[in-house]
């Protein structure tokens, strides 16, 4: 007979699995531009989704495995807005028409959850092994955070991604989009610039993940909590992305706010040993933090700069 647990990875593996493949059906139709509406529609349904499972986990495992799990979902979906930024500029920079960015979405997603099933289990089994390797993954979020604070936006440079330049060498990189394709055949096979973009959207998730996955590990050491709010949160950034590119002034200060939040999760790991946080306590900071950090993006307005047109006039 399956225990709860047992249950509840099969219940996770038959929803997430569905859902993928109706989201590549979707995205693999005709190639269209995610409107605002839609794409807040698509968030709503992806977060009341991953709203139902994690009170189903508090059914079957209890309340302290369900508050875990939406503290681990609230941290890694918040993870993943700083990140949506990142990607909006990178399809800036190969000049990806907006009716390709789902696909490369899709395909960049499903590409995360592999990686992130890899290093979860992969960190779970560390701490069970090696203890004090949850103080290296501490001092990880610590320096991460201050370095988040200190950075300036726009600082990645795309084109500069070591992955990007061995693929170069490999296969010639057409300019054209292709019409949606990620290789085209000329005399010879040339990827697109939509391959290309894939691929520098898989790599910054990878750096991205080895920053987020310890943050969970902050909050549950246990692979079931860790993974499946990872997956909740990750499946649903193809439409958080089209919503954050149509309302980035509402999120100016989300970094610092992000940054404050690994900070505290780094300092939880390192005083783990000594002093227990109760799950209930980690989310409410959490989303206090998050809550705090959009009201004064709301509230404090930036100084409006020149348009570069108006700067070239003078």
């Amino acid at each position: 007979m399956l225990t709860n647990l047992e249950i509840m990875w099969l219940v996770f593996a038959v929803t997430a699995s569905g859902l993928f493949i109706a989201d590549i059906k979707l995205s693999a139709g005709r190639a269209h531009e995610i409107t605002r509406q839609e794409a807040l529609m698509l968030c709503a349904f992806w977060v009341i989704v991953a709203a139902l499972f994690g009170f189903l986990t508090g059914y079957m495992l209890g309340f302290e495995r369900m508050i875990e799990f939406f503290t681990a979902y609230v941290i890694e979906y918040s993870l993943s807005m700083d990140n949506m930024f990142v990607f909006i500029m990178i399809f800036a920079y190969f000049g990806i028409p907006k009716k390709y960015q789902p696909k490369i979405l899709t395909w960049g997603i499903l590409g995360a959850v592999f990686m992130r099933l890899i290093l979860i289990f992969t960190g779970v089994k560390l701490i069970q092994n090696f203890n004090w390797i949850i103080y290296v993954f501490g001092g990880i979020l610590i320096i991460t955070s201050v370095k988040m604070m200190l950075q300036k936006d726009g600082e990645m440079d795309p084109g500069s991604n070591p992955v990007l330049k061995l693929l170069a060498r490999i296969v010639p990189i057409d300019k054209e989009a292709a019409d949606g394709e990620f290789f085209v055949k000329r005399h010879i096979w040339h990827a697109t610039p939509l391959f290309a973009t894939l691929l520098v959207i898989e790599t910054t998730d990878l750096i991205f993940a080895v920053d987020s996955i310890p943050a969970v590990l902050a909050i549950s050491k246990e692979a079931f909590i860790v993974y499946t709010s990872n997956v909740f949160a990750v499946v649903g950034l193809r439409s958080l992305y089209f919503l954050l590119a149509s309302v980035m002034d509402l999120f100016r200060y989300l970094k610092a706010g992000i940054s404050i939040i690994l900070f505290y999760v780094g300092v939880k790991m390192l005083i783990s040993g000594y002093i227990h946080i109760h799950a209930l306590i980690s989310l409410s900071v959490v989303l206090g933090i998050l809550a705090v950090s959009i009201m004064l993006s709301v509230v404090i307005k930036h100084p409006h700069k020149a348009p570069p047109e108006a700067d070239k006039a003078k």
